[in-house]
């Protein structure tokens, strides 16, 4: 450890892909009369800027080779930021050999990530991967004690106006915060490698898995107030709550991120393109209302009468571009998120009168039948699955019961259980003419989860001034098989005449003797949508 807190910097070397602010340090970094070493495309935007600069050849006297591949991998530089400059084996090695000290090193790395994200093939990806960066990196952070290392031009600020502060030195909580944050870039840098990688040869669990993020944004507070919480995006580029654009509103706490994504994933669901505007309206991470119509207004209105009184609060998410219409409808009650592809001007002026209602526009809809990693944390590791990407519009679907259902009775039964998909189980959804009239979610017993549906459509019936449920009529979708037949005889009670679920349990013999007595009509998809 260094004797001082306070530590000069003589010289420095820079190497950075990402230019921005590189002049100006530069010129900060001169004012003190701090060498400057630095390599090919930015010794020469220094050089022409006036900044008086060394080559890292000239300096090693060791030319650069192999396409740029080798030339700050060299004992010179190396020795050069490592030196413990307080320990006198070392500094006699450094005199012996030649080595100056190298008191800043400023590198940011092969844009690896955005070569990536182009869609660039393998060997080009290869050749972004940067080497000679890390190492110089990962050996100034090490020697935080003398050392800085500045791998953000966020941070050139801080660096300048620490030497202008301390007469061309540096403060040790400086030296330690920069180190802490340069290992987290390699740290990241490296998980972005490993994970592409992985993807490149078909592992989709490799033996190791490194989890990386850039903090976005440091949150009040977590699902509750004693908790801290912040929300970092990841490498992945989907469409959706991380790169969507707020327009106006207080910023997003944990549980609107929480909730907003999972409107913004149920919403998806449904191209406008096939599907026509859709409209979702979700609550503590659970649909409360979920609708199609000719218009995205009356696919609000629908999702909104299905439970007028969750809605209150909760998160909207369209499919397509919001409205006058549809803006007027969703202001008349308090909202606390709007996501959308787009707003039209009118409806951003319209929303513009609730200061408090977050209004995010994400340019596009993310594809449902994407690929990824979902993450859950569990104590002392992870659990990881691929994403729910199975699309239920064209399901191995298998008619089971004598009677088939009808054109309108299909249209519903696949958008309800495309809506169960986003519920959490045990999930009950009723559907009727493309919009849902009753969900029951979340309950340990299914027979529960379908009385309370059940209850919600008598209740969004009585809320329109009808005193018949809105199920009867209506068509009903399980997550899960049933395993036993109360809960279909339970769903036949509120008076749907269709079912779709699973299928799959040791009683489907039992459930299907049950729909055909009650004179419903059922269909099996093999595939459930627990979601929990």
């Amino acid at each position: 450890m260094p004797s001082s807190d306070l530590q000069p910097v003589t010289r420095a070397l820079i190497s950075v892909s990402d230019k921005t602010g590189l002049v100006e340090l530069g010129q900060a970094l001169a004012k003190h009369g701090i060498e400057i070493l630095s390599t090919g495309g930015s010794a020469k935007m220094l050089d022409e800027a006036g900044v008086p600069v060394t080559e890292v050849a000239d300096h090693t006297k060791f030319p650069e080779m192999m396409d740029g591949r080798v030339k700050t991998l060299h004992p010179i530089i190396h020795g050069g930021i490592l030196a413990l400059r307080d320990n006198s084996d070392h500094n006699e090695a450094m005199e012996a050999h030649n080595i100056a000290p190298i008191d800043l090193v400023v590198v940011n790395l092969y844009p690896f990530e955005e070569t990536v994200a182009k869609g660039a093939d393998f060997h080009t990806c290869i050749e972004n991967i940067d080497i000679g960066g890390p190492a110089m990196i990962r050996s100034a952070a090490k020697n935080y004690g003398f050392v800085n290392v500045v791998t953000d031009p966020a941070d050139y600020e801080l660096i300048i106006r620490e030497l202008d502060e301390n007469n061309a030195q540096t403060t040790l909580q400086t030296r330690k915060k920069l180190a802490a944050k340069a290992y987290a870039r390699t740290g990241a840098y490296d998980a972005a490698i490993s994970n592409w990688y992985a993807d490149q040869i078909g592992e989709e669990f490799p033996d190791r898995i490194v989890l990386a993020g850039t903090r976005q944004q440091t949150l009040r507070y977590g699902e509750n107030p004693h908790q801290s919480a912040a929300f970092y995006r990841n490498s992945e580029k989907r469409i959706g709550i991380a790169t969507a654009q707020q327009l106006q509103g207080k910023e997003l706490s944990y549980n609107n991120y929480n909730d907003t994504d999972a409107a913004f994933e149920l919403v998806a669901e449904f191209n406008p393109n096939t599907a026509g505007p859709t409209c979702a309206i979700i609550k503590h991470a659970n649909p409360c209302g979920v609708a199609k119509g000719e218009t995205l207004a009356e696919a609000y209105k629908a999702a909104f009468a299905c439970d007028t009184t969750s809605a209150f609060g909760g998160i909207i998410a369209a499919n397509q571009t919001l409205d006058a219409e549809t803006a007027e409808e969703i202001v008349k009650i308090f909202t606390e998120v709007i996501i959308a592809p787009d707003a039209t001007d009118e409806a951003r002026n319209i929303i513009a009168s609730k200061k408090n209602l977050r209004l995010l526009l994400t340019g596009g809809l993310p594809d449902p039948a994407a690929s990824g990693r979902l993450v859950k944390s569990l104590a002392g590791g992870y659990l990881l699955q691929g994403r729910d990407n199975s699309l239920t519009a064209n399901p191995e679907l298998q008619v089971v019961t004598k009677r088939k259902p009808t054109d309108q009775e299909m249209a519903d039964l696949l958008f309800a259980f495309t809506v169960g998909k986003h519920v959490k189980s045990n999930a009950i959804i009723y559907a009727r003419n493309g919009a849902t009239v009753g969900i029951g979610a979340g309950q340990m017993s299914r027979v529960d989860s379908s009385k309370i549906a059940a209850s919600k459509s008598l209740e969004a019936a009585q809320n329109a001034g009808e005193n018949e449920a809105w199920a009867k009529g209506s068509v009903v979708a399980s997550d899960a098989f049933f395993p036993f037949a109360d809960g279909l005889l339970a769903a036949a009670e509120a008076g749907a005449t269709a079912v779709i679920q699973p299928g799959g349990s040791m009683r489907d013999d039992e459930v299907i003797k049950a729909a055909d007595e009650a004179g419903l009509a059922m269909v099996f998809t093999g595939m459930r949508h627990f979601r929990h």
